[in-house]
């Protein structure tokens, strides 16, 4: 596979419900795989790809990331998130074909930049998806304006979380994506924790029941 990714697989043949997040700006795949035998008491799957752009972290070292960031990080170059979330979506296929997913249990995720992302390809796409979730990150208006009317994102449930004292994308942002999903017609939950830039224990606790109950045991009405 093109993108080097870490993984982690739930005992048995499958197909198991699964969790592909895309990490933040200056971290690798490594960074996120640690939460996943916490989820569905670690009966999903989770993979972790890596973004293909090397981006320096201090002296002698380097992280990664998905695309450049400018501005100090509140501009973006559309060609180049698009051509990233191209490279994602080549990612999924591939992970479909090689993993045990279940398909109508595949979530998408981002913390930080990885969640602008998923924001775009799941919000362009939202019936390929059981849920989106969006963790200390943001949906920048120009990313809305990119998005063509769809009445199926009303089936997407989306998760998204943030750190009211968060240092680096401010909670601001994060009310303000909360008000362009719900005119988007999202159905969403949104959750505030008291921490910064981070997934803390409350967050993490947050994120496993909303998992529980919307991707592992849907609660499912009869019509």
């Amino acid at each position: 596979m093109k993108l080097t990714h870490t993984l982690y697989e739930p005992a048995g043949s499958g197909p198991h419900p699964t969790l592909v997040v895309l990490h933040g700006y200056g971290a690798n795949a490594n960074d996120l795989i640690a939460l996943a035998p916490y989820l569905g008491g670690g009966a999903m799957q989770m993979i972790c790809p890596q973004g293909p752009l090397a981006v320096p972290i201090g002296p002698g070292m380097s992280g990664f990331g998905w695309f450049p960031l400018t501005g100090g990080g509140q501009l973006f170059d559309g060609d180049a998130i698009a051509r990233s979330a191209d490279e994602v979506r080549a990612f999924l296929a591939e992970a479909e074909r090689r993993y045990a997913i279940d398909p109508r249990k595949l979530v998408l995720g981002g913390f930080s930049q990885g969640g602008v992302l998923a924001y775009l390809i799941a919000l362009e796409e939202p019936t390929r998806f059981a849920g989106l979730v969006a963790l200390s990150s943001w949906l920048p208006p120009p990313i809305v304006q990119m998005l063509k009317p769809n009445a199926e994102r009303r089936q997407l449930p989306t998760l998204v979380q943030h750190g009211s004292r968060d240092e680096v994308i401010n909670v601001a942002r994060a009310r303000q994506s909360v008000e362009s999903l719900r005119e988007l017609g999202v159905p969403l939950t949104y959750r505030e924790h008291d921490m910064g830039h981070e997934i803390d224990a409350a967050s993490l606790a947050t994120l496993v029941e909303w998992l529980d109950e919307k991707v592992l045991s849907p609660v499912l009405t009869l019509r």
